[in-house]
This record gives C-alpha cells, structure tokens and sequence, in this order.
C-alpha cells in the first residue's frame, strides 16, 4: 500500500536558504548572487528509489588446530560430525553483516605436532641447535674492541651460551605449545550477508543521476517478509520491472549458495525542485533535491576557478 506524500512543497525562502548554504560551503562561490537573485518559478519534481534487502547466509568448513591440553576429548569411536547447516547457530540482528566461527562437534581428531614430530621441542634458530652462538660482546674476534684483550664473556673462545635458547639448542615448539599433540577439528564458518540492490528511476532532467544516491527520500512502499513478491501496478512502471528484476536476480544468487533469511523492498519517494531565477537580467537555474534540501547549480553566474574567494 502506497502512503500519501507527507513533504510540503518547498517554498521560495527555503530555496534560498538551500542556496545560501550551497554557497557558504564553497570556497569560490560568491554570495551576493545567492541573497540578490529573482526567483522567477519553483518547479517540483519526483523520482522513485527502489531497494531490495536480501539477508543471507552462507556455511563452509575449515580445518584448524589447537594444542591438545586435555585426553579424551578428541571424537569417540562411531560418532560423526554434523551436516554443515545442522549446527545450531544464532541469527543476528536482521539485514546486518557477520562473520562467525564456532567448531563443528564430533569433528575432532587428535594427531602427533606436524613441526616438532612429537617431540615437544623445536631447534633453535639462532644457534641452529649448537647451544652457543657468536659472542655478542666481541663479535666472535675473541677480544674487546678496543682493549684487544681477551674477551671475559666468552673465555676468548668467540662463542657463547646462546641467549635465545639458554644453551639448550631448542626451544619449546610453538605449535604444539610443548604438549607434543594437536587436536585437528573443522571449524564452521558462517557468513550473514546483507546485499542490496537499487534503481533510480529516470528523472529527464539536467541533472547527474548518481547525486541521488546520496540523499533520504521519503519512504512510501515497504514490504518484509522471507520471500517478497514483485510490486504489481506501481505508478511508475519502471519500478515494477525494477522489483521483477531485483528478485529474480537475488534468486538465482543466492538460493542455491546459501539460505535466504530475511527480504525487504522499500520504495522512496525522492523530490527534486527546480529553481528557475534572474541575475543582472540572465536567466539560471539549480536544483533542490533530497529530504535534506541538497543543491546542484551548474551555471551559478558569480564563481570562478582560480582558488579565490569572491565577495
């Protein structure tokens, strides 16, 4: 059901006001224009935007790995692991973008550290196991810089206890975390998604269709449910044949990758004025459009484009 239009129509001030801020707001806009002109007609426009939210979600799997801390807790003999979309997960908050991971049950395995070999330990990469690497006071020349005599630290042998291992010639594996096992398990990743599809109707007029993007018009259609339905009978057909589209589309997309949750189609009413107006005798024009009153002025007869501001 279409709501009556709720937005009066602008008035001469306000369209002068929406000027004056234009200007303001623009460092080689002149205001005397703006506060002098003769505002001949106000010209009110409409255009339609049409959106479609479709709020889905997508699983897949992944393998990953954490160090085994606690026995028996890998997968029983005879269990098996869930289907993907049978893991119950909570839904958030509608039409807004997560990503989640959570492990699927029964899907864990416990295997020996693929880095260590079981071992629990690693060999060391500074001193590559040796447990003594070259002495950080001489530099391995076996004396002081400087006093050229026998180094202390090292018993002018060169080498020294290496500092990273503490001479042992390995460190504790940093996979495995020292506990010698991991616990391989598939890690379920879900996907909500809110994807979103808009028209623009055509406006014929003077203006760049993409500004319109930018700015709120007034809601008039909304509909919500797990699957909407075409819009039927608009007064603009080409939003008709937009929603046809956009559903047919989000369809083919997605019901057959993932679930389609949640759809929501809304239709806004955009207004656009034009302001045709004298200056010195010359004939201009700009447009109003948006909720917020926005302007778009092309020919705007006092600016100029050297970086300077005109009083």
């Amino acid at each position: 059901m279409l709501v009556p239009c709720s937005v009066p129509p602008l008035t001469e001030a306000a369209a002068r006001r929406a000027l004056l801020c234009f200007v303001a707001a623009r460092r080689c806009y002149g205001s005397r224009a703006a506060a002098e002109l003769d505002i001949q007609e106000l010209r009110p426009r409409v255009t339609y935007r049409y959106r479609l939210e479709t709020f889905s979600e997508s699983r897949l799997s992944e393998w990953a790995f954490e160090p085994f801390t606690k026995p028996g807790a890998s997968r029983p003999p005879g269990d098996i692991p869930p289907d993907l979309w049978d893991v119950e997960v909570g839904v958030p908050p509608l039409f807004q973008g997560q990503t989640r991971r959570c492990r699927v049950p029964c899907s864990a395995l416990v295997r020996e550290c693929h880095r260590c070999h079981g071992r629990g330990r690693s060999q060391c990469g500074a001193c590559h196991g040796a447990g003594r690497a070259r002495c950080v006071t001489c530099r391995g020349s076996r004396r002081r810089l400087k006093q050229q005599k026998r180094c202390q630290l090292c018993s002018g042998t060169g080498r020294s206890r290496c500092r990273t291992c503490s001479g042992r010639g390995s460190k504790t594996c940093t996979t495995c975390q020292g506990e010698k096992k991991l616990r391989h398990f598939r890690q379920l990743v879900i996907t909500w998604r809110n994807n979103v599809f808009e028209f623009v109707s055509e406006h014929h007029l003077n203006f760049p269709g993409l500004l319109l993007s930018k700015v709120s018009g007034e809601n008039i259609f909304q509909d919500e449910n797990v699957v909407v339905c075409p819009i039927i009978d608009f007064p603009e057909p080409a939003i008709s044949r937009a929603s046809r589209r956009a559903i047919a589309e989000h369809s083919a997309a997605f019901a057959s990758s993932s679930r389609i949750l949640r759809q929501r189609q809304t239709v806004e009413r955009i207004p656009i004025t034009e302001v045709h107006y004298q200056y010195l005798g010359k004939p201009y024009l700009y447009y109003i459009y948006g909720l917020e009153n926005k302007v778009y002025a092309l020919d705007y007869p006092e600016r100029c484009c050297c970086g300077c501001t005109i009083l």
